[in-house]
C-alpha cells in the first residue's frame, strides 16, 4: 500500500449540467479520467495499481447500475479505505437551463419513461438530491460557459495540493437570486449605492472611482474589517475539516457596484494573506448566446 493516498474524485450531477466538460478539464490536470464507469466496477478498479496519478470518475445516470443509494453507499465504503484520499465534485444546474441546453443539442436524455423532457430532468434532479447534500464541492454552472467551468475546476483541483483548500469569491444581483452554490453570503445593499450618481452609473466595483465612492459610506470599513475577520476565522476551521472548496458571495440589488466592490477588495485581501483565491462576478459575466457546459 502506497504511503501517501491516491487522490480520488468521484464527479456526478445531473445530465446536461457539465459533466463531460469537467471530466476534460480533469484529466488536463493530470487525472487519469474514466467516464460513465458501472458502480460495481470501481472498487475493482481502485484494487488494481493502476498509474501513480490521482484517478476521477463520471458516475451518472447514463449507466443502468446508477442509484443514488448505490452512489452513497461506494462513498461511505471508499471513504474508510485509507490508500484513498476521496472528494465528490456534484455539478448542478437550474433545471431550465438544462432544458434549454438540450433542446439546442437534440441529445436524448437518460431517464426515457418520462412523459415530457421537462419531466426527465426534474425526476433526474430530485433523485440525485441526497448526493448534492454530500458533496464535498458543489458547482452550479447554470451561468457558467465551458472556458469559466473549466478555470474553476482548475482553480479547486489543480495548482496547490490537494490539502489547501480553494476559495471562491463572487458577486451577484439579489433580483437573479442567490448563487445556489455559496457557502457564505453577504448582504451589501445597505452601503451606499453610486447607481444613483449618473458619473458612476455606467461604471462597475472594479473602478477606482466606484470602489472610492462605497467606501465612503461610513459605514464601509467596519464592514469590510469584520467580513475579512469572520472569513479568515473559518477558513482554517474549515480546511482541518477536510472542505477543498469554500464559495463566498457578495450581493447587492443589481450585482454590479456595491457586490462588485467588496468581492474585489475581499479577494485581494486573501490572495495577500496566502489563500488560493478566484474571483467571479455573475453579472458582469454574463455572456448571451454563448455555448454552455457539455
Amino acid at each position: 500500500m502506497a504511503d501517501t493516498p491516491r487522490r480520488l474524485v468521484l464527479v456526478t450531477g445531473p445530465s446536461g449540467a457539465g459533466l463531460s466538460t469537467a471530466t476534460a478539464a480533469l484529466e488536463d490536470l493530470g487525472f487519469e479520467a474514466i467516464d460513465n464507469l458501472p458502480i460495481r466496477l470501481v472498487q475493482p478498479l481502485l484494487d488494481h495499481p493502476g498509474p501513480d496519478r490521482p484517478v476521477s470518475l463520471v458516475l451518472d445516470m447514463r449507466n443502468r447500475d446508477f442509484s443514488p443509494q448505490g452512489f452513497l453507499e461506494l462513498v461511505d465504503e471508499v471513504s474508510q479505505r485509507p490508500d484513498m484520499d476521496l472528494q465528490v465534485l456534484y455539478l448542478a444546474c437550474q433545471p431550465e437551463e438544462i432544458l434549454r441546453r438540450y433542446s439546442s443539442t437534440k441529445r436524448r436524455h437518460p431517464i426515457l419513461d418520462a412523459p415530457t423532457l421537462a419531466d426527465g430532468i426534474a425526476m433526474e434532479t430530485e433523485l440525485l438530491r441526497p448526493i448534492a447534500s454530500r458533496a464535498d464541492v458543489l458547482i452550479d454552472t447554470t451561468e457558467l460557459n465551458p472556458h469559466e467551468l473549466r478555470a474553476e475546476i482548475s482553480n479547486v483541483f489543480g495548482g496547490i495540493a490537494a490539502s489547501r483548500i480553494a476559495v471562491q469569491v463572487q458577486s451577484f444581483s439579489y433580483r437573479r437570486g442567490v448563487p445556489r452554490s455559496a457557502d457564505i453570503v453577504f448582504d451589501c445593499r445597505f452601503l451606499q449605492n453610486p447607481h444613483w450618481v449618473p458619473a458612476l452609473r455606467p461604471l462597475d466595483g472594479r473602478s477606482p472611482r466606484v470602489q472610492d465612492y462605497v467606501a465612503q459610506d461610513d459605514r464601509f470599513a467596519a464592514f469590510e474589517a469584520k467580513v475579512l475577520d469572520l472569513i479568515l476565522f473559518q477558513l482554517p476551521a474549515a480546511q482541518e475539516e477536510g472542505k477543498s472548496y469554500l464559495s463566498i458571495a457578495f450581493g447587492c440589488t443589481g450585482g454590479k457596484h456595491r457586490s462588485v466592490t467588496l468581492a474585489e477588495k475581499v479577494s485581494t485581501a486573501l490572495a495577500e494573506a496566502g489563500w488560493q483565491v478566484s474571483t467571479r462576478h455573475r453579472e458582469l459575466d454574463r455572456r448571451p448566446g454563448e455555448e454552455a457546459p457539455k
